[in-house]
């Protein structure tokens, strides 16, 4: 039987391109009404919404920086003006700004924690207090549920990627000690860890043959991931079948992080 969210409202960060639109066209599937985050590009936001309208359901674009509070307070009063409340916050927005250590800009530091990290904690925040203010409904057991997009990044050390893989340690931390504060206030806190998922902001790894070839040889799985793989995911973690689960990171990696380097005892 597919997962319900019939009912429910959704706010998706960074919804406009790759995970992000993913995870918001799964959500929706599934019967939730989708607030769809873009930073900088209303249009594929916008082709998103007309898309779940014309399947039935309910969407609604609204541009935020998640580094910037009064934009985020922004984005939760659209939802509540639209949709009276939130039931599932999933905090994806991120960004990538790749330099060796010894050249990394220090505004580029701080764009890369701003946003992946900082942006986060923001919406988390915003999340909780509304799941707070609100009170339980009947469509879910728990008060709300919260989804932090890390990475297995927040794992697996990355040369050349150190503003980046610092972000996704971040979260990991984060995720688990605000999902210990509020679990007595049946508020859901976990994170998803994608692996190489085809999107726009990795074209470089998977659009040719010879990248591609090189790539698979981390992934023990054999294949590299959609967005729908972590849409997926995302479904679940915002269901009732999963009601006893938070504080948890799941890795939708295909064995990324086995470290496959190792497979023949290195």
């Amino acid at each position: 039987m597919p997962l319900s969210l019939r009912d429910q409202v959704a706010i998706v960060t960074g919804a406009s391109s790759g995970i992000g639109l993913g995870v918001a066209k799964a959500l929706a599937e599934a019967g939730a009404s989708v607030v769809v985050n873009y930073h900088s590009q209303p249009e594929p936001a916008e082709a998103l919404v007309k898309q779940i309208s014309e399947a039935g359901g309910q969407a609604l674009a609204v541009k935020a920086d998640v580094s910037v509070e009064a934009d985020v307070d922004a984005l939760f009063e659209a939802c509540r003006k639209r949709f009276t409340s939130v039931d599932i916050v999933v905090a994806n927005s991120g960004v990538q700004k790749d330099h060796p250590f010894v050249d990394m800009p220090l505004d580029d530091w701080r764009r890369v924690l701003d946003i992946n990290l900082t942006g986060q904690f923001i919406t988390a925040q915003r999340a909780v207090r509304e799941f707070i203010r609100r009170g339980p409904r009947p469509v879910s057991k728990a008060l709300g549920k919260l989804i932090l997009m890390s990475s297995v990044h927040d794992l697996i050390p990355w040369a050349g990627h150190v503003n980046y893989a610092a972000s996704k340690g971040g979260i990991q931390m984060m995720m688990k000690s605000l999902a210990q504060e509020v679990a007595p206030q049946r508020i859901r806190v976990n994170a998803i860890a994608p692996g190489a998922i085809k999107t726009p902001i990795n074209r470089a790894a998977w659009d040719t043959p010879a990248a591609l070839e090189k790539l698979l040889k981390l992934i023990p799985y054999g294949r590299i991931g959609e967005p729908d793989d972590i849409g997926k995911a995302a479904v679940w973690l915002a269901s009732d079948e999963s009601d006893y689960v938070t504080g948890t990171t799941l890795y939708v990696d295909g064995g990324m992080t086995l470290y496959p380097e190792f497979a023949d005892n290195g």
